[in-house]
């Protein structure tokens, strides 16, 4: 299977080579939900209508259709590693989404483990974990972070239980805030004290590149829904002792090496495989793959630039505003993915909501993001700094990405400006 690549998103793409990295969908529509499911790339849709007529199972015959199916796999797994620069005893395992691998990582964690993570995580990062867990408070910013990782880790290695795993759990951009976590120092401070380091890139990786072996992290997880291949695909990749070691996360056929007559008598297969049981979901990889492929051979610092300079635009746009707040971790110049949350003095966020979908036709999401404990932090505190007593409990979520345009943002601050 090939996929064509171009270096960079142009302006105009002839009929006979479309670009990979356009996106579906409906005219009038305007997306702003990016953060929540980004819509289908046209690499991933090529990707899948080529193998759909090969389609057929994986691993399990030995006819053309399947020997292509198996190859498209294995070849997805390949782009998909490369893309995020794992090490060559890494694992790349296809889940469904980043929920399903965080959650696959806590059943394969060893006795004992310790898990530390932020208060300010997605309920992803937050709820799989063992009792035990220590969650940190939400730092004031990237070096605050650091340090409190730094004292948190410290105080650990005093505890009565030497020796026992240790895992830091941390988000590599916020999908409240979009701002962007320092994820290289965060890792050079777990191992200095022994613990190992997992980041979810579910916001992340949409946006900017990520390597696993340049931020020395351990593991990796993140979602094809969030990385324009909405096919049901996503992926945990990183070191393989732990994963080899613990018990599948589903039991069922591709996960053994051998099964006996007796009721428990079996062997699980090491690798990949032992956490894939069933029947892989062949077409969503294969879309994943090819999202990953097309971002690869794309010009990622234009493509950074680009959604920065509407980023920018959005921020300025919602501060002149008197009536919105924005939400925010950090300081207003951290740096940040294109994920801008705010609030509408005097407004029900839901309402507001309803009311640009179907007034404007523009596409936002409300609520508190599946990140609670954090969401309400944040709108307490945009209250105090605001000095409004009329905020909502609940927020609104604007979300960029490669189909955005400034015409889309100047809608939306348009209509937040009008509200009847």
């Amino acid at each position: 299977m090939t996929v064509t690549l171009v270096p960079s998103l142009p302006t105009l793409v002839t009929p006979s080579r479309p670009d990979p990295l356009g996106v579906l969908g409906v005219p009038g529509e305007i997306n702003l939900d990016y953060a929540a499911s980004a819509p289908c790339a046209r690499a991933a849709a090529d990707a899948v209508a080529e193998l759909l007529p090969w389609y057929a199972s994986v691993h399990r015959g030995a006819g053309a259709l399947s020997r292509r199916c198996t190859l498209a796999y294995e070849r997805a797994r390949q782009t998909v590693g490369d893309f995020l620069g794992a090490r060559p005893d890494d694992h790349v395992i296809f889940t469904r989404n980043t929920t399903d691998a965080l959650n696959l990582l806590a059943r394969a964690l060893p006795a004992g483990t310790t898990v530390v993570t932020f208060a300010g995580e997605h309920h992803a990062n937050l709820l799989p974990w063992p009792r035990g867990s220590v969650r940190l408070p939400v730092p004031d910013g990237p070096g605050g972070a650091v340090r409190s990782l730094d004292a948190a880790l410290s105080e650990l290695s005093r505890d009565a239980r030497p020796g026992l795993p240790v895992l830091v759990a941390v988000t590599g951009a916020s999908n409240v805030t979009g701002e962007r976590w320092p994820v290289a120092d965060l890792a050079r401070v777990a191992h200095r004290h022994g613990a190992r380091i997992l980041v979810d890139a579910a916001q992340l990786a949409p946006h900017a590149p990520v390597d696993l072996a340049a931020l020395d992290v351990d593991y990796l997880a993140l979602s094809g829904h969030k990385l324009y291949a909405p096919f049901g695909a996503g992926v945990l990749v990183g070191r393989a002792d732990w994963l080899d070691a613990a018990p599948p996360y589903l039991a069922g056929g591709g996960a053994t090496s051998h099964v006996g007559a007796a009721t428990h008598e079996v062997r699980w297969t090491t690798g990949p495989a032992r956490h894939e049981a069933g029947t892989p979901n062949l077409l969503g990889a294969v879309a994943l793959a090819a999202v990953c492929g097309a971002l690869a051979g794309a010009d990622r610092d234009a493509l950074h630039a680009r959604e920065q300079a509407l980023l920018a635009r959005l921020r300025a746009g919602i501060a002149a505003l008197p009536h919105v707040v924005e939400l925010r971790t950090f300081g207003p110049d951290a740096p940040r993915v294109g994920i801008v949350s705010f609030v509408v003095a005097g407004r029900d966020s839901a309402e507001v909501a309803a009311h640009l979908a179907t007034a404007h036709r523009i596409g936002v999401r409300d609520g508190l993001f599946c990140a609670h404990p954090l969401a309400r932090r944040l709108l307490t505190e945009a209250a105090t700094r605001s000095g409004r007593r009329d905020l909502p409990p609940t927020a609104l979520r604007a979300s960029l990405g490669l189909g955005t345009t400034r015409s889309d943002v100047d809608a939306l601050l348009t209509a937040l400006a009008t509200l009847p």
